[in-house]
């Protein structure tokens, strides 16, 4: 276990040199929205865009794997949602919180990390767990807040949520790396290296980026924030692996490589949601900076446990 911590613990240190650097004012707020834009549309896209060109449609999808992170995350997603209704907070609110308690930051942190220590193989299922992410439970929300407010669900929320997944630069990557692989073609020597090149800012950049923005972040609400950390660092991994282990049939390998990216802290982007819709930013901000600091230790653990259900 104590390899494992100093496996990730690199990850988790550059996280804190951008903490660092944003909290001193070396690095502005103006700054980190660049180099975030610039990893996001950029770097990370290359790094998707070439691992998927690698591989084919069927080395990604897996119906058993989705069925299990779909269950999973779904019955997480109700228990969140619940607890929050029994608080008496809206329904915006409440599928604020539950995005909280599902969604991990599986683009900037998971893909680097969980393909370095896990290895390569790990690229497919941590692609499906990203793309259900951001289809379905980015979808998921939209939906929730905008029905809520506009009392039905139109054609226009439907729209709207095509054309945010069409923007989408980690799902436009992912579908034509996919493609590329589907055509048959090689890449070129020189794109390639191109995209090693651009790919390689993607981990120090994006782990980078994280620290920078949670600089900004409060811990405020901090009861609430703990049970949504704790529900995306616990309860997320745990429900992960009984729907691997008891539930569906998922191959082992596939299975530790979900729960390793289920047991990451919350996502930033469900923190830009929330300020473009106005609900509970300061909530969503302080859950994103308490399971950060936790997973430093959590993930470590997790990854530690997933280790031992395959051999490598």
């Amino acid at each position: 276990m104590a390899d494992v911590f100093l496996q990730t613990l690199p990850f988790f240190l550059i996280i804190g040199l951008g903490f660092g650097a944003g909290r001193t004012g070396f690095f502005t707020e103006t700054a980190t929205a660049w180099l975030t834009k610039f990893v996001f549309y950029f770097a990370l896209s290359a790094m998707l865009f070439k691992f998927s060109a690698n591989l084919s449609f069927t080395d990604v999808f897996d119906i058993t794997f989705v069925a299990a992170y779909l269950w999973a995350t779904g019955f997480v997603y109700g228990l969140v949602l619940m607890a929050a209704f029994l608080r008496g907070t809206s329904i915006e609110e409440a599928s604020f919180e539950a995005q909280c308690g599902v969604i991990g930051n599986v683009g900037f942190l998971g893909v680097p990390m969980l393909t370095l220590l896990m290895g390569e193989a790990a690229i497919g299922p941590v692609m499906l767990v990203l793309s259900i992410d951001l289809i379905v439970f980015g979808s998921l929300i939209v939906i929730l807040v905008t029905g809520s407010r506009d009392g039905t669900v139109g054609a226009g929320i439907l729209r709207t949520v095509g054309l945010g997944l069409l923007k989408n630069p980690m799902i436009v990557s992912i579908t034509l790396g996919l493609l590329w692989s589907a055509s048959g073609v090689t890449i070129p020597g020189v794109m390639n290296d191109f995209l090693d090149l651009l790919g390689g800012a993607a981990t120090p950049g994006a782990l980078f980026a994280i620290g920078a923005s949670l600089a900004t972040k409060r811990a405020e609400h901090p009861m609430v924030a703990g049970w949504l950390s704790l529900s995306k660092l616990g309860l997320h991994p745990l429900f992960a692996a009984f729907a691997c282990f008891v539930l569906f049939p998922v191959d082992p390998y596939s299975a530790a490589v979900m729960i390793a990216a289920a047991s990451l802290p919350v996502a930033g982007n469900v923190y830009i949601l929330a300020e473009h819709y106005g609900v509970a930013p300061q909530r969503v901000s302080a859950s994103i900076l308490i399971s950060t600091a936790f997973a430093v230790i959590t993930v470590s653990l997790v990854i530690g446990w997933v280790s031992g259900l395959y051999v490598p």
